[in-house]
């Protein structure tokens, strides 16, 4: 079942590199991002509502806790995966720059999870990043019409995922997937509705790939893809998960070579090779091991269920 959840939460992270291309060009990015997350607390808030437990409403500190971390996990990083493909950064260029994401956890973030890993991870999480590159150093120099500054804006969105990741695992008290979800939704819905409200980008565009575009991202990015994030960062633990995201690069050039004709080369093939040999590398267990926490990590001290970051 872990198998199977991971593949699915790679192909549905992937779509949302996709699904911001199909939107970038029928709209602005605070438009589209307004009207996703308008359309999924509308959904959601009624349904956590109904589903509540009672006696078991959290506090008003796990709930701002919940806001910061949704604002993080959706507002900052989404907010800048979209703004960077409709600068013109190519898709598979954005999702290398986010596959930076295992090195920064792995450094940064695990010692202090205590989930340091270990020195097999660790060379499969540097022949992962190799990988990456490989697969988008070619379309990123050949890109000569986007400003350098361009690559710094999904850079900055990666961190602000990051930060969510540690900000979840460090929560000291438990939050349902389905709670933490609406809270998520229904902070990023207000971060985007302002923004675009302060830019005059707020009413819709009438067009159908807009709506598509919508939909795709609401049903397999935001439920799909960030729910299956959190899901598996109980399962597997930090090391194991963001492991995957090194195959990110690779799948979304494949994508994009299919559906926007984005040339797909034997390098970018090389690259998804190395990209699958790092996260074999890193997910190996030895037979004593947990399978809770990555191949040499340290278990580390419980912490609440994933509250679903952008999207349990």
């Amino acid at each position: 079942m872990t198998v199977v959840l991971s593949v699915l939460f790679v192909l549905c992270w992937a779509s949302g590199f996709v699904g911001a291309k199909l939107g970038a060009g029928a709209a602005p990015v605070t438009t589209l991002l307004m009207w996703r997350f308008l359309l999924l607390a509308a959904v959601l808030l009624p349904v956590a509502w109904v589903t509540r437990k009672r006696g078991s409403r959290p506090s008003g500190r796990v709930l701002g806790r919940q806001a910061v971390i949704g604002a993080l996990s959706q507002g900052g990083y989404l907010l800048t995966v979209y703004a960077a493909i409709q600068l013109g950064v190519n898709t598979g260029t954005t999702a290398l720059i986010d596959g930076m994401q295992p090195l920064v956890v792995a450094a940064l973030v695990g010692p202090l999870l205590g989930a340091s890993p270990s020195g097999r991870q660790w060379l499969g999480l540097v022949t992962g990043f190799l990988g990456v590159l490989v697969v988008t150093l070619g379309d990123a120099s050949a890109n000569g019409s986007v400003p350098w500054w361009a690559y710094l804006v999904p850079f900055a969105g990666m961190l602000s995922l990051v930060a969510a990741t540690f900000m979840e695992q460090r929560s000291p008290a438990p939050v349902r997937p389905l709670a933490g979800l609406t809270v998520h939704s229904a902070t990023s819905a207000v971060i985007f509705a302002a923004l675009a409200l302060a830019t005059g980008g707020a009413v819709p565009p009438a067009d159908p790939p807009f709506w598509i575009a919508t939909g795709w991202l609401i049903a397999l990015s935001t439920l799909g893809g960030y729910g299956l994030y959190w899901t598996l960062l109980a399962r597997l633990g930090v090391t194991r998960v963001n492991a995957l995201m090194f195959l990110m690069a690779p799948v979304t050039s494949v994508w994009g070579a299919v559906m926007f004709g984005e040339p797909f080369t034997p390098v970018t093939a090389a690259g998804l090779t190395v990209g699958l040999l790092a996260v074999v590398t890193v997910a190996h267990r030895r037979p004593r091991e947990q399978p809770a926490a990555g191949a040499g990590e340290k278990r580390p001290r419980p912490v609440s269920r994933p509250a679903g970051g952008p999207a349990a």
